[in-house]
């Protein structure tokens, strides 16, 4: 919910009372996909961090920032020196800007993959951060206001397209209301349960959770809570640094706790099909019943027919039985208790299947409970070793040496880097493969078609 209406609604509320007066001292990007903001009011300075990269979107405001001497660029000159005069938060919609003096205002767009940052004059779109959006040119400044109604009337009448109507709410809102079976709720309970979530999101406390295998933030109860906060810029802060720091940490819990999760339902299905297997076989009684029909009847029986009628000793109905022609009655009465002997052998066997199963089952309920508290990456991969369930192509992808020695190479980049004095440094990695040298390229230059970026400390080797 980082990037929510109701998170962006107190977050625009707190910046406005911290920043109002302030004075863009400088616009620049030293990073792709990342704009940095100083403001300063003579006495203090304040730094907004705008990561809009396509895989993680997000606002922070680190108390220091320390521009590179180099590679850095300048942005939306006209607004350097500008006073904020308002902090703007529009309607309904996960955007808001800092209105400046002389008619100009920054409009931070936070949708996601197609987040973004709006230069704007009187309202009409100038400049844009991320310049392969082009259609946030044809933005109409005024429309970015929704409005939205939330009586009881309109939610009765839109129960039914619950999701389409209040779009504000967003993904962890509308896990929350159906981990609550609002849904199947009565139509007067539905609507104390959506005002009261509403009561939480316009006063909320802010939440880091884990939630599934994934680091969130939330203005609501839900997952794990592992920090709690009372103010949005703090809060948000804490979301950043941790989701950068542990990304790795919480990319291989999901993963394995995906996998636990799959085999628990293999495994419950297994468990579930051998009992109802097991049950069908217990209640089937027949080839016994047709060897003792055939002991009981030998006098009437003559080898070489293919099929006799008898009755049943237990309610006097007339049971067809096929023989063998070229065996005795004895012999077919010997095949069927033989049969009924396997099919018990087959009973006990399923039995036994099963209960082991079961055991495995509770050994993976009691991992997934340890898995889902370990927050420490070293801790994650002994627990891992130690089941004894980690995936061939994991194990292989582990032991390769890029996997062990990534972070310290990246860190020692980092030290070397123009960024060395932050306390979390961007790298840009790649594998040779993704590297390719085209005959028309002059020397030294290379096309990457692909690359990773991970966050990680700067560190010097020790000598």
């Amino acid at each position: 919910m980082h990037n929510n209406f109701y998170f962006l609604k107190q977050l625009s509320a707190k910046l406005e009372e911290r920043i109002f007066g302030y004075s863009v001292v400088s616009c620049f990007s030293q990073n792709k996909d990342e704009l940095v903001i100083e403001l300063n009011n003579t006495k203090d300075s304040f730094f907004i961090k705008a990561n809009l990269s396509p895989t993680f979107s997000c606002l922070s405001f680190p108390e220091e920032f320390h521009r590179a001497r180099k590679n850095s660029v300048d942005l939306f000159r006209e607004i350097v020196l500008k006073k904020i005069i308002r902090v703007r938060q529009f309607t309904n919609e996960r955007a808001f800007a800092l209105e400046l003096e002389e008619h100009f205002s920054l409009i931070f767009k936070m949708h996601g993959n197609f987040a973004n940052v709006l230069l704007c004059k009187e309202n009409h779109v100038e400049g844009i951060f991320r310049n392969h959006l082009q259609t946030d040119f044809e933005i109409e400044v005024e429309k970015l206001n929704k409005p939205l109604d939330f009586s009881r009337g309109n939610f009765i009448n839109n129960v039914h397209r619950f999701n389409a109507v209040f779009f504000t709410f967003g993904k962890v809102v509308f896990d929350y209301l159906k981990e609550r079976n609002f849904d199947h709720l009565d139509e007067e309970i539905k609507w104390q349960l959506f005002a009261t979530t509403i009561q939480y999101l316009e006063k909320p406390k802010y939440h880091i959770v884990e939630r599934n295998g994934r680091l969130i933030f939330s203005l609501l109860p839900v997952g794990k809570i592992l920090q709690e906060f009372d103010d949005p810029i703090p809060a948000i802060n804490a979301f950043t640094d941790k989701i950068f720091r542990d990304q790795f940490l919480y990319n291989e819990k999901r993963e394995f706790l995906h996998d636990l999760s799959t085999r628990l339902k293999n495994s419950e299905n297994y468990v579930l099909k051998n009992k109802q297997k097991i049950e069908e076989l217990e209640q089937d009684h027949h080839y016994q019943l047709w060897a003792d029909l055939i002991m009981a009847n030998l006098h009437s029986i003559k080898q070489g027919q293919e099929k006799i009628t008898l009755n049943s000793f237990y309610d006097g109905k007339p049971v067809e039985i096929k023989l063998k022609t070229d065996l005795t009655p004895q012999k077919n009465a010997e095949v069927f208790y033989r049969k009924s002997k396997n099919r018990q052998i087959e009973i006990n066997k399923l039995k036994e299947s099963v209960s082991q199963k079961e055991k495995e089952m509770d050994k993976l309920n009691s991992l997934q409970g340890l898995i889902d508290e370990v927050q420490d990456i070293k801790n994650l991969r002994q627990l891992i070793e130690e089941s004894g369930l980690v995936k061939k192509s994991l194990a292989q992808k582990e032991s390769l040496p890029y996997r062990e020695f990534e972070f310290k190479a990246a860190g020692l980049a980092a030290f070397y880097s123009k960024r060395k004095n932050e306390s979390l440094c961007p790298v840009a990695f790649t594998q040779k493969k993704f590297i390719r040298k085209r005959k028309s390229d002059p020397a030294g230059a290379v096309v990457v078609e692909r690359e990773e970026v991970i966050l990680v400390e700067p560190l010097a080797v020790n000598r």
